[in-house]
């Protein structure tokens, strides 16, 4: 297992199930994520999961796909609610295995 990435089942991240760890100052919390079905396009993508102090599977955030205004390409992000976190997700340098993805925090416009 990596730090700050999530290896996903498969280089389709929409539909694929993927695993890892989150670790900041404040926070380090191992993760599941799972794909969620919708017809709504607001919707996640996935749920995002962590281990409460007892060991039980609770859900803690998602991940939505975005698309990027100027170049029009399709891209994820990542929120853990409880922490007020926000990450983009995506290839880390000299990467080129698709089934991971780096995770890359941003400030909030708020904080």
């Amino acid at each position: 297992m990596t730090t700050n990435c999530i290896k996903f089942e498969s280089a389709v991240i929409e539909t694929a199930k993927g695993v890892d760890s989150i670790s900041t100052l404040p926070f380090d919390i191992d993760i599941t994520v799972e794909p969620v079905a919708s017809d709504n396009p607001m919707a996640p993508t996935h749920r995002v999961l962590g281990r409460s102090p007892r060991g039980s599977l609770v859900e803690c955030g998602g991940i939505w796909k975005k698309q990027n205004r100027d170049a029009g390409c399709d891209y994820f992000t990542l929120s853990i609610r409880d922490f007020g976190f926000n990450a983009n997700l995506g290839k880390a340098a000299n990467q080129s295995d698709n089934m991971v993805q780096e995770v890359i925090p941003w400030s909030s416009k708020e904080a």
